[in-house]
């Protein structure tokens, strides 16, 4: 498998882990104590950084530094717009598009040569 692809699917999985740890408790733990949502998310956090930390290190490699963290936040929008409308049930915005251009126009300049 090309390094590039074993990265993006590594960093894909990495995201969700810190999607969930980041955003999951505000609709799961919404009425447990600020402390019980960060041990929960610090918990889903190891398995983020479990993955995120090879992705990286499998991917410096071939890609600069600043590849690989456009990488990352073009994979945490292409996630997060999904858990935002499906798991969170928030609705769609026009904004989400203009984000995703802004990302095609960031990936352009980080990978043109």
């Amino acid at each position: 498998m090309p390094v590039i692809v074993k990265t993006v699917l590594l960093l894909a999985a990495s995201n969700l882990f810190m999607t969930f740890a980041w955003y999951g408790h505000l609709k799961n733990l919404s009425s447990k104590p600020w402390y019980i949502a960060a041990l929960a998310s610090w918990g889903i956090a190891f398995f983020e950084y479990m993955i995120q930390v090879p992705a990286n290190r499998i991917g410096y490699g071939q890609l600069s530094l600043a590849q690989l963290k456009i990488l990352q936040e073009v994979i945490t929008l292409s996630l997060f717009i999904p858990f935002s409308m499906l798991y969170m049930k928030e609705g769609f915005k026009l904004d989400f598009v203009w984000a995703a251009l802004c990302m095609v126009g960031a990936v352009y300049f980080m990978f043109r040569h």
